[in-house]
C-alpha cells in the first residue's frame, strides 16, 4: 500500500537533509518534488497544488527549533497536512433507525457485494449488532447467489425474492421482515451502475427516497485511481451519499484516490478494504494513513487487530500450560490460526515502524503457514499432545503425510522446542503483567 508514493516522498525530504535551516529556496525545491510524487500517485492536480502551497506557507512562517532538523520539520508538516486532506478524523456510521438501513452504491466490479458481507461481519462481531443482508442486484447473473455465499461465510441471513425485479418492493419487504424478526441493521446490496446510465441512476435514487437509509455508502475500487474520484463526484451529485468505501487498497501502490477523494466530494472515507478475507475491513483513520504513506507504520491498527483476536480465558489456559511446560502442537496451531485471522501477513508487517521499507521487495506469501499446518495436521492427536515422542520413524511418516521433507519436520520441531523454552521463561508475574496490559489495552476507548 502506497509503496511508490512513500519512496518518492522520502527522496523529496532528502533535499533538506543536512540543511541548517528552512529557506524559500530549499522548501520550493522540496515541495516541487513532493508535488511530482503526488501527481505520479494519481492525486488530483488541483489537490496536489493546493496541498504543496499550504505546506510551503506554513513552512516559511515557522521557526525551526534547534533540536529539530529542517527535514524532520517538513515531514511533520506534510504528515499533518496529509491527515487534514484525508479528513482529519475518522467518521463512523450513524445507525439510529430501528432497523438501521445501510444502502450500498457504486460501479460494477467495485466490490459492493463482498464489502456488504465484510460490513455485516464487522457490525456483528465488533458492534454486537444483528444484521441482515438484502439482495437488490436483480440484473447481474448469480449476484443473489454470490450474496448468499457471502452471508453463509459470515453467518448473516440474506433476504431475496426470486423472480421479483422491483428493487424498491424487495427492500420494503426486507425491512418489514427485519422488524418482525428482530434484525437491527439492514444492509442493502444494489446493482453496479454507470453514472451515465440514467435509468439505473434513477432506480437507485428512487430506492434511496423510498427506504430513507441511515447511511448511503459509495463503494469504489481504489485501483482505478483518479477515475475513482471523478466517478465519486458524479454519484455524489445524484445521490448525496454519506461516505466512501475504498476497496482493494491492498493492491494499490499509488493511493491517489485515498488522498484526493475527500477534497473533491467533501464526504469522508469511512472504511477501506484491505484484502479478500471477510475480516479485511478497517475503519479509515486519516492520521494513521498519513503515518503509513510517510513510512512510519501504523502500530495502533496492528494492536487493534491483535486485540480482536485476543481471548482472555484462552490466554489464562495457555499460561497454566506454559508454566507446566505442557504447551503442545495443538496450542501452537491455534496461535498460528489467530495470526492468520489478523489479515495479510505483509500488510501486518508493514504496520510496524521501519519494517515496511525493509520488506517492500520481499515476497511474503499469505500461504507461508500452510507447510507448518500440514506438518502439524499430519501428526496423530497423541503426537500433537506429546511432542517428545516424535522419534525418527514418526518424523518420516509425518513428512510423507504432509508432502514435506524430514528436514522440514525436524526444523519445525526444533523451532517449536525453542519457542516452548522461551515461553517457559516468561511465566509467573511477567505473564500476568502482560495479560493485564493486554486487558487494559482492550478496554481502552477506540481512537
Amino acid at each position: 500500500m502506497f509503496e511508490n508514493l512513500s519512496e518518492r516522498l522520502e527522496r523529496s525530504f532528502k533535499i533538506l537533509k543536512g540543511e541548517g535551516k528552512i529557506t524559500e529556496i530549499n522548501v520550493a525545491e522540496t515541495l516541487k518534488d513532493v508535488r511530482r510524487a503526488l501527481l505520479d500517485a494519481d492525486v488530483n492536480y488541483k489537490v496536489a497544488k493546493s496541498f504543496t502551497d499550504t505546506v510551503k506557507k506554513k513552512a516559511l512562517g515557522m521557526n525551526v527549533l534547534t533540536a529539530v532538523k529542517p527535514g524532520q520539520m517538513m515531514v511533520k508538516l506534510v504528515h499533518d497536512e496529509l491527515a487534514d486532506l484525508m479528513g482529519g478524523e475518522s467518521v463512523g456510521l450513524h445507525l439510529e433507525g430501528r432497523p438501521a438501513i445501510i444502502l450500498m452504491s457504486g460501479l460494477q466490479g467495485s466490490g459492493k457485494t463482498t464489502f456488504s458481507g465484510k460490513l455485516a461481519n464487522m457490525l456483528k462481531k465488533k458492534q454486537h449488532k444483528n444484521p441482515m443482508l438484502v439482495a437488490c442486484d436483480v440484473y447481474r447473473p448469480a449476484a443473489i447467489e454470490q450474496l448468499k455465499v457471502v452471508g453463509d461465510q459470515v453467518g448473516v441471513p440474506v433476504y431475496s425474492e426470486d423472480g421479483n425485479r422491483d428493487v424498491v418492493e424487495i427492500a420494503q419487504h426486507a425491512i418489514k421482515e427485519a422488524k418482525a424478526k428482530g434484525y437491527d441493521v439492514v444492509v442493502i446490496d444494489t446493482a453496479g451502475r454507470l453514472a451515465v446510465d440514467e435509468e439505473m441512476m434513477n432506480e437507485i435514487e428512487t430506492l434511496k427516497n423510498s427506504v430513507q437509509p441511515d447511511e448511503t455508502l459509495f463503494v469504489v475500487d481504489a485501483m482505478t485511481g483518479q477515475d475513482a474520484v471523478n466517478t465519486a463526484k458524479e454519484f455524489n451529485d445524484r445521490l448525496d451519499f454519506d461516505g466512501v468505501v475504498l476497496t482493494k487498497l491492498d493492491g494499490d501502490t499509488r493511493g491517489g484516490a485515498a488522498i484526493s477523494i475527500r477534497t473533491v466530494v467533501t464526504k469522508p472515507i469511512k472504511f477501506i478494504g484491505t484484502g479478500e478475507k471477510m475480516e479485511a475491513i478497517d475503519t479509515f483513520h486519516p492520521a494513521r494513513m498519513a503515518d503509513r504513506i510517510l513510512g512510519m507504520g501504523d502500530i495502533v491498527s496492528l494492536v487493534e487487530r491483535a486485540q480482536e483476536q485476543f481471548d482472555e480465558e484462552e490466554a489464562k489456559r495457555l499460561q497454566k500450560k506454559i508454566q507446566k511446560n505442557k504447551f503442545d502442537f495443538n496450542d501452537f496451531l491455534g496461535q498460528i490460526q489467530q495470526i492468520k485471522k489478523m489479515g495479510n501477513i505483509k500488510d501486518l508487517a508493514s504496520m510496524i515502524p521501519g519494517v515496511g521499507k525493509a520488506i517492500k521487495d520481499i515476497d511474503i506469501d499469505d500461504n507461508a503457514f500452510k507447510g507448518i499446518e500440514a506438518i502439524i495436521l499430519s501428526m496423530t492427536p497423541k503426537e500433537r499432545t506429546n511432542p517428545e515422542i516424535l522419534n525418527t520413524s514418526r518424523r518420516s511418516r509425518i513428512a510423507k503425510g504432509s508432502g514435506t521433507t524430514v528436514q522440514d519436520v525436524n526444523r519445525l520441531i526444533k523451532q517449536f522446542d525453542q519457542t516452548r523454552k522461551m515461553m517457559k521463561m516468561v511465566t509467573g508475574s511477567k505473564m500476568s503483567q502482560m495479560m493485564s496490559a493486554m486487558k487494559g489495552m482492550k478496554n481502552m476507548p477506540k481512537m
